[in-house]
Order: C-alpha cells, then structure tokens, then sequence
C-alpha cells in the first residue's frame, strides 16, 4: 500500500492507477479506524480494482464546543489495517493541506443538509460537503462509499453528486454492528463501561419503535415510548424521528422510511438508524 500526504504525489499516483484502466473505488474516512470501516474497504475491493483510502479529521465540521481535539487519533494502527486488507492508497493529507491560507469556498446542500442533525449541529453538514466535494475532485474516483450508520450524511453526499454532475456511483453499506446491536463507531470508544452497557437502549428502542410502526401502531405513541425508554436509560436526547428516508422530511405514503435517534449518555453523543417498511 502507498501512503501519500502531498497533492503532486497523489496525482502522480492517481494517473499510473487510470493508466492502468483501474476502476477507481474511494472510501473517506476520519481514521480511528474498525470493522465497520473494514466493511465499506470490502464493498470498494468488489465495486472497483483499485481501492483508496482517505483518513483526514476534518475540522470544519466540528462545532465549537465538539471534540475535535480528542477524536482518537490512530495513525500506524489504522495503516496497518488498511494495508492487511488490501488496500492500494492511502491518502492522509493535512489539514495545511486540505485548507491552505486563504481558503474562502464552501459547499452547502439546502434541504436533507437541514433537519436533525444538521438542526442540531450548525454547520456540520457545510463541512462535510466541502470536504467530500474536496477529496472527490482530489481522487475522481468512479465509485464511492460510505456507511448507512450516518444516514443523512449518506443522503447529503447522494444530493450533492446528482445537483453537482459529478458522475460518481455513491454506495451504501449497511449499519455494522457489535454482538448486542450497538453500531460500530470510533466514539464508542469514548464510552465508560457502565455507559457502554446503558448504551444499548438506543439501538433496541428503535427496534421496537420500528416493529410497532410496521405492524401498523401508531407512530406517534411508538416515537414517544422510545425517547421514554431512552430517557430512562440515562440518555440525554437530540432527537427520535421517523423521516422519509431520502429527504429526510416528513414521511411520504409509500416512500421508504428511516427512523433516526441522536443522543448523549455519559457526554458521548451516539446516532443511530434503521429502515422503516
């Protein structure tokens, strides 16, 4: 695996890969890498033949009281794991990089970018938009992928591609998650042991919530039992919703449905997802 931090060396790169004839496969990540990750770098080894890796801790999508300066930082470890999976790039520029003196654009995508977690985090989404729109014109990759854990995130960068022309696949990859149904993500580790206990209520109150609106209960008594049950847990909640599951908005006979929580316990803010039939 190639390990590269400079534009000049990614491009150089990037051109020997399509002089190839390499389908380019893509995968942003944040570092702090585990299985979940390991699971969007299998789906990207299937959709293309030349697999990269980004890692970059974007800091504009951090808000100014979030924990940019302690999301866990792995670098080697990370490395490793890329590697021993079969990974071809890995692509870790900084943030002098990615955003030189006098960086003035933004990206910004109106609408999905807007409810839940965008209501609840000003600004998030116009980061992360900047930066995928960023690393997309830095790789050009033909495919992308990403995890359906961050669900309006996935939803963010659909729109952005499709408004934008970009022309580039965006594939999604099912919630991974441990033994008893939390969803794999780096700041689980941030949780205290008795927190990491507590932590699966979220994942089982939107199950029942989601078996209770399949079968046809009422939707509104589904959503309030599981913000009781997630209050009594010891959550602290941003919100429990049921959305449409493309723009996020209010659920559309028919349409698929997603129904979303974002909640504290013990200060580490979790999300979590799962589809609505």
């Amino acid at each position: 695996m190639q390990t590269v931090r400079q534009i000049d060396d990614l491009r150089k790169t990037l051109d020997v890969f399509r002089g190839e004839g390499a389908r380019l496969a893509f995968v942003p990540t944040m570092g702090a890498l585990h299985d979940g990750h390991m699971a969007l770098v299998e789906t990207a080894k299937r959709a293309g033949t030349r697999v990269i890796v980004s890692i970059f801790v974007n800091p504009i999508q951090f808000g100014p009281n979030e924990d940019l300066a302690k999301y866990p930082r792995r670098e080697q470890a990370d490395s490793r794991m890329l590697a021993n999976a079969g990974v071809d790039l890995l692509w870790m520029p900084s943030a002098e990089t990615m955003y030189p003196e006098g960086f003035a654009t933004g990206v910004r995508v109106s609408g999905v970018s807007e409810l839940l977690d965008g209501a609840h985090r000003p600004g998030h989404f116009d980061g992360v938009a900047t930066v995928v729109s960023k690393l997309f014109n830095q790789i050009r990759p033909d495919v992308a992928v990403f995890g359906e854990k961050d669900w309006q995130q996935l939803q963010v960068i659909r729109r952005m591609v499709a408004d934008l022309d970009m022309g580039i696949d965006i594939l999604g990859v099912p919630t991974q998650r441990e033994d008893d149904g939390l969803a794999l993500s780096s700041r689980n580790a941030y949780l205290m042991p008795e927190d990491r206990v507590r932590a699966i209520a979220l994942p089982r109150a939107l199950g029942a919530a989601a078996k209770v609106i399949t079968e046809g209960g009422d939707r509104e008594s589904a959503l309030a039992q599981a913000r009781e049950t997630l209050t009594a847990a010891g959550f602290e909640l941003d919100y429990v919703a049921l959305a449409d599951a493309e723009s996020l908005g209010a659920p559309i006979e028919g349409n698929p449905m997603r129904l979303l929580a974002a909640a504290r316990i013990g200060g580490t803010r979790l999300i979590d997802n799962i589809p609505v039939l």
